[in-house]
């Protein structure tokens, strides 16, 4: 059995990148973890919006079927300020699910969080402290990684693709419990984008729809 863990800096980043494949293995019988990095600063955003996005995680988290969800608490677009600590709070949640299966956002994005992120997520998954981790794969995020726009060293190469045909339509549901967040074509990160890309990536292994990722790392151990 796989207990396979995403990271999202930001809720939305997992159905975005992966969700066609946390219900998929969810399916399976393995178990998904979810770890959301950053939160809305009170400071920043009115009560009634916290709350929204309180009930959008909880409603995220029933569909999915998380096995468990680790609300990390840091503050958005300020995670460069305490690398070490991100490090050590993602290290702790990867011993504690004993995760075999690391999904995680691209190095390249156009958001600093998620490539802060991604710095972290690598560290906390050494295999020499962490023997659980098997694989280590970066997902794709519209609006972020079509974005990043960093050069030939930062461009997502598919590498390993997960048929999603018969979970596209949880992705989507799992959306539209993000509809603020959701806008209409050519808005990136619209329905029409996501089946779009969806397609494409299908295209490219022989399925109707699927998600493709960016494997970093893979260990085969015994």
């Amino acid at each position: 059995m796989k207990r396979v863990l995403v990271v999202a800096p930001h809720p939305d980043d997992e159905t975005l990148g992966c969700g066609g494949t946390i219900a998929k293995m969810v399916r399976a019988g393995h178990e998904a973890y979810w770890a959301i990095v950053t939160r809305m600063p009170e400071n920043t955003y009115e009560a009634d919006i916290i709350e929204r996005r309180g009930r959008e995680i909880q409603n995220v988290t029933e569909l999915y079927s998380f096995s468990a969800v680790f609300p990390m608490g840091f503050p958005a677009a300020g995670l460069g300020m305490d690398t070490g600590k991100l490090v050590a709070s993602l290290a702790s949640i990867v011993d504690k699910v004993k995760a075999t299966d690391f999904y995680i956002p691209f190095f390249g994005d156009a958001h600093s969080d998620h490539r802060v992120v991604y710095d972290a997520a690598v560290a906390a998954g050494k295999s020499f402290r962490h023997t659980t981790v098997e694989r280590i794969l970066c997902y794709e995020t519209l609006s972020e990684t079509n974005f990043g726009l960093r050069g030939n060293s930062a461009v997502f190469i598919p590498t390993v693709y997960e048929d999603i045909t018969a979970t596209m339509a949880t992705k989507k549901k799992a959306l539209g419990i993000y509809a603020t967040e959701m806008g209409e074509h050519p808005f990136p990160r619209s329905y029409d984008a996501v089946n779009a890309l969806a397609l494409l990536r299908g295209s490219e292994c022989g399925a109707q729809f699927a998600e493709a990722f960016m494997l970093i790392k893979e260990i085969h151990r015994g």
